[in-house]
């Protein structure tokens, strides 16, 4: 199983390099679906997996190549960390049933505005 973990978040951080998506997109639903966790602890393992290595690498890659914009990325990060913190709270008393409703329509809301846009 370790090694099943371990190629998974390989594929996982390939994809996220190639299109800056990753946690949300396609490690929850690995999780519920391949390990069997509820939605609440596939989104609390994904992020304790993105804490540090979500983008070192690739955000150097792309900074490399003149391909960030740092000002936006560190304004995007803190309000992504106070945000983060609220959205963590108030996620653990929706019932899983409903979070993963949310997490659903998320993400095919997200989809279809990509495809037709």
């Amino acid at each position: 199983m370790n090694l099943l973990v371990l190629s998974l978040g390989f594929l996982i951080g390939i994809f996220s390099g190639i299109v800056g998506i990753g946690g949300c997109i396609l490690m929850v639903p690995l999780l519920v679906w391949m390990a069997g966790m509820d939605q609440h602890k596939a989104q609390g393992t994904s992020l304790g997996a993105l804490l540090a290595p979500v983008g070192a690498l690739a955000f150097y890659e792309y900074w490399k190549k003149g391909n960030v914009d740092l000002t936006f990325a560190i304004l995007l990060a803190i309000g992504f960390f106070l945000g983060g913190y609220f959205g963590a709270k108030w996620a653990q008393v929706i019932p899983d049933f409903w979070l993963r409703r949310i997490f659903a329509i998320t993400m095919i809301l997200v989809g279809v505005r990509m495809l037709f846009k």
